[in-house]
């Protein structure tokens, strides 16, 4: 308490522009999940209150994330109810708690950022192509089905086509107007313009799109929206209207395979975003400061487990609400409890008017988060790093978008671990001659996967030879390797070879502990 004190002054302007970016955020990613409109304003409220007060890190701020809603979507199909698909998320933030506990916030180090990188991509684009529907009108029941092929029949790109048939006007002009603001809103001039800077561009396009709407039902009946292409959110009364709303888990789906199938993929992606958006808000920090990733699973698992027993969307911490939050000179916790409690208040005493909102307003939301994760810089840097950084992340985009999250995940890690492998062949083992002098120098640390390379330089080396084996630059060199070093060792002399061993500094290697300096 003593540090909300501290910090309120700059906490609450802060936490009132997370706040209006938040909002239809929270609502346009239940959208794109298939999920009750009014699960993503539960998920922001919890992120805010719970894991804003429970995390260790003063800026970070969580809610519903882009990131999830393709899993989100194919667990609510799979599962078959969203009560289902909340008892997943429920283990999900148990799992997540473990992890804390278990000081598991360094798994975030492990995964290969080319894998990562195309990870987010996908999303970027699975969300854009799900997304355009919405913004021409389109908004029937189904059109957001995480993976490629949906239970109907079809897939991401023939939604497309029908899309064609079912185009609205009054739909069309309110995205396109309100993505040509999204993209207005990013241009140096609004971001230098000292009054302008301070709206955020998404609570803009909400409020240009209620305008359209009821303008068209007042001037041009044919381009007005229906309720059908609106949010829908129940009007509440106070909190028993609030209480009667809430959805429960389905615990009798317990024994259900599925269920902690997808539980263990919302714990370990989610786990995943949140402890990059935690370091990428620790850069972000004008004072340096670093927040504990275990403490961080610690909040994220609180956060999950009461949204799956409330009727919430699972949630990490976010990048966007959190450099919203950092640019508006937030300084430490209450900023992300304050934005919880207007998501609160709103839901309780403003969701008739947040009803007047168009799909096709949050679409244009949307489509524009996925155009941020879908820079050509991404491209271009992927591609500049070389081919074994850009296969395993154009591997990642193209199964996630073929297929779905987890899958891509995988494949694209495997790729990227075969990638591993070849460059510890290549570097590990480095072989180099004047004359009859050979020499064999060990570049790093060898495993068992450096055996066929080394026995195949040993094998090509001619007879008579003066053969120098440098271990100086090692600490651990494979049991399997070693006893290939010496199997060669051992017979050397049949080849007239000469050999030289020169130690580790360590002299923790068996094999060159006790050899010809």
């Amino acid at each position: 308490m003593k540090d909300f004190l501290k910090t309120y002054k700059n906490d609450i302007p802060a936490g009132l522009v997370v706040y209006l970016v938040a909002l239809p955020l929270c609502l346009g990613i239940a959208l794109a999940s298939g999920a009750p409109l009014f699960s993503g304003v539960i998920s922001g409220i919890i992120g805010g209150i719970v894991i804003g007060f429970l995390s260790d890190s003063r800026l970070s701020v969580s809610g519903p994330a882009a990131g999830l809603t393709v899993i989100v979507f194919s667990a609510i199909a799979t599962l078959g109810s969203f009560e289902a698909f909340l008892l997943s998320v429920f283990i999900s933030g148990v799992i997540q708690l473990v992890l804390g506990y278990a000081r598991a916030g360094v798994i975030g180090h492990f995964f290969p950022s080319s894998v990562i990188t195309g990870m987010l991509t996908a999303i970027g684009l699975s969300i854009i192509l799900k997304q355009i529907p919405h913004a021409f009108g389109y908004d029937l029941e189904g059109i957001d089905t995480a993976a490629f092929n949906d239970k109907y029949g079809n897939n991401t790109f023939s939604e497309l086509y029908y899309m064609l048939g079912a185009i609205l006007p009054g739909a069309v002009i309110i995205s396109v107007l309100s993505m040509g603001v999204l993209l207005l809103w990013d241009t140096k001039t609004i971001k230098n313009n000292t009054f302008l800077k301070l709206i955020p561009g998404p609570l803009l396009v909400v409020v240009l799109g209620v305008v359209l709407n009821e303008v068209f039902k007042s001037t041009v009946p044919s381009l007005a929206l229906g309720a059908t292409h609106l949010v829908s959110l129940p009007e509440m009364n106070g909190f028993s209207s609030l209480i009667s709303e809430l959805r429960f888990p389905d615990l009798s789906a317990i024994g259900n395979s599925d269920i902690w199938v997808v539980a263990f993929t919302i714990a370990i992606v989610g786990s995943l975003e949140s402890l990059l958006s935690l370091d990428a808000t620790d850069k972000l920090d004008p004072a340096k400061r670093i927040a504990s990733p275990n403490q961080e699973l610690k909040a994220q698992g609180w956060g999950n487990m009461l949204a799956g027993l409330v009727g919430g969307l699972p949630m990490t911490a976010v990048i966007v609400r959190s450099s919203a939050n950092v640019n508006s000179g937030g300084k430490g916790k209450f900023s992300a409890v304050f934005h919880g409690l207007l998501l609160l208040l709103s839901v309780l005493f403003f969701a008739p008017y947040l009803n007047y909102i168009p799909l096709s307003a949050l679409a244009a939301v949307l489509i524009h988060v996925g155009l941020k994760l879908n820079k050509v810089s991404i491209y271009k840097e992927a591609i500049k790093r070389g081919a074994d950084q850009y296969i395993p992340f154009f591997t990642t985009i193209i199964v996630i978008l073929l297929t779905d999250l987890l899958k891509g995940i995988t494949f694209g890690i495997v790729v990227g671990f075969i990638f591993v492998l070849k460059t510890n062949f290549r570097s590990g083992i480095i072989l180099s001659n004047v004359g009859n002098n050979y020499m064999i120098q060990i570049s790093r640390n060898l495993y068992f996967f450096n055996k066929a390379q080394l026995r195949r330089t040993l094998q090509h080396l001619p007879a008579n030879i003066n053969l120098l084996i440098d271990g100086t630059g090692v600490d651990f060199i494979d049991n399997d390797i070693q006893a290939t070093f010496k199997d060669f060792c051992d017979t050397a002399d049949r080849n007239n070879i000469k050999v030289t061993i020169k130690k580790s500094d360590t002299a923790a290697i068996p094999m060159f502990r006790n050899a010809v300096a």
